[in-house]
């Protein structure tokens, strides 16, 4: 059932968005020329697929403690971190969308919800080198394999935070003078997406980039992008299916893009 309602969703956005050259607002066509549509290879792409190689390699099993909505692919608590590589990890074409953004933004704070076994944590390091990158999991086998992964790769400006996101989340944002950059990759449920969103809101500010993966992983989460897109501190949000951005650009009339990638 999810499989068909996912493909459903997925023509259903294929037809209605639009490339940069449907695209009137020049913020919106410049971030989707330049970086979006960026396919120019890139040396940090070897390097960092080079890491993904050794965890896909890797017959190790660990067990997972799954606080979120689970997974599409396999819910045994027991795994191979190299099936975990192979199946939760995101792929290369998202981690270096992800890093193409965060270099263009230069964000001084990053923080990840899922840290999983950390390629997506070294592409945001590696696009914002002088940013502190917090990056929480809930876990702790699946952390120490990314923490191993961060130090192997003499990687020090990454804070991994082990807990739950309730737990963890609220401290780090109060912690911070102001919210940079946000990617939510874990817990795929309605609530605790909306949850999130909202803890942010009160450190976001005119170049605060938020954003959120699985936007159609299931009705809840639909609903949940529905809402983020509604919320009146939202100026710009643009939905690229895999992920969807947040801007709060002030003086920016609202509107929302879909975008084909």
């Amino acid at each position: 059932m999810f499989n068909i309602r996912f493909a459903k969703d997925y023509l259903s956005h294929r037809f209605h968005a639009k490339s940069r050259h449907g695209t009137h607002s020049p913020f919106v066509y410049r971030l989707v020329d330049t970086i979006i549509y960026d396919k120019s290879p890139k040396k940090v792409y070897i390097e960092v697929e080079s890491i993904r190689n050794e965890l896909l390699a890797d017959d190790n099993t660990i067990t997972i403690l799954d606080l979120g909505a689970g997974s599409h692919v396999n819910n045994n608590r027991q795994k191979k971190i190299s099936d975990i590589a192979a199946h939760a990890l995101k792929p290369p074409k998202m981690a270096q969308l992800l890093y193409r953004l965060v270099a263009d933004l230069q964000p001084e704070n990053i923080i990840e919800l899922g840290t999983c076994l950390g390629v997506t944590s070294i592409y945001l390091q590696k696009a914002a080198p002088n940013a502190k990158v917090y990056t929480l999991e809930g876990s702790p086998e699946t952390a120490a394999v990314a923490q191993a992964t961060f130090d192997k790769a003499s990687l020090n400006n990454i804070e991994l935070v082990i807990g739950n996101f309730d737990d963890t989340l609220p401290g780090i944002i109060n912690s911070l003078d102001k919210l940079d950059f946000m990617f939510v990759d874990g817990n795929h449920q309605k609530d605790a997406t909306l949850k999130y969103f909202n803890w942010c809101l009160p450190k976001v500010h005119e170049d605060t980039m938020l954003i959120f993966d699985d936007i159609y992983w299931s009705e809840g989460m639909k609903e949940a992008w529905a809402e983020i897109k509604a919320h009146p501190q939202v100026t710009v949000t643009v939905d690229l299916f895999w992920i969807g951005l947040v801007f709060f650009k002030s003086g920016q009339a609202k509107e929302d893009f879909k975008i084909k990638i």
